[in-house]
């Protein structure tokens, strides 16, 4: 299987369909922070460099504004292959900074949870994985005090077809490397 074939099972985007129109990263607000621009990752997909694709700063950078969807004329939703990057290079623990490993850990098992992002859980579970528990409590304590942190995290209304999703992923993931995922 091809790496462009991989993506397309991962993430259900074709990159193959990509004609390198560059409007994808012509919006892109991280471009100019990235190594290289989306349409450079997907082209390395389209030539199987995996070293390139996994190596890339924009698949942990993208915030998943879905832009490059909105701009791509074939379709193509760049958030969600690099979504699937950023799972493969988990997967062969090729994460080039932990701490942004981690903090994306510590964000979607808050939204595993809680069906929404709650800040003061993901901060604190962020804090004891990285061990930087002294950084920004200043910071931190001028939000609580301006009440711009919820002591308490609030239940999204649809949290459970998110756990689903999440469950989904992981028989996704396992059946991948060959275990059962009954």
């Amino acid at each position: 299987m091809t790496l462009a074939e991989e993506i397309r099972e991962r993430s259900g985007e074709d990159v193959n369909a990509c004609y390198q129109c560059h409007k994808c990263s012509g919006g892109c607000p991280l471009t100019f922070v990235s190594d290289l621009p989306l349409s450079g990752v997907i082209r390395a997909l389209q030539l199987g460099l995996r070293d390139v694709v996994l190596a890339s700063r924009l698949v942990w950078l993208c915030s998943g504004c879905r832009t490059c969807y909105e701009r791509c004329p074939n379709g193509i939703d760049g958030a969600r292959v690099l979504d699937a990057i950023k799972a493969m290079a988990k997967e062969e623990d090729r994460v080039e900074d932990p701490q942004v490993a981690a903090f994306h850990d510590s964000f979607l098992g808050m939204v595993r949870r809680f069906g929404r992002a709650y800040e003061l859980g993901m901060m604190a579970v962020y804090k004891a994985r990285t061990g930087t528990f002294t950084q920004d409590v200043s910071m931190g304590l001028k939000m609580l005090a301006r009440r711009k942190l919820r002591l308490v995290p609030s239940l999204a209304p649809g949290r459970r077809d998110l756990g689903r999703l999440f469950r989904e992923g992981v028989r996704y993931r396992k059946r991948r490397a060959g275990g059962d995922f009954a």
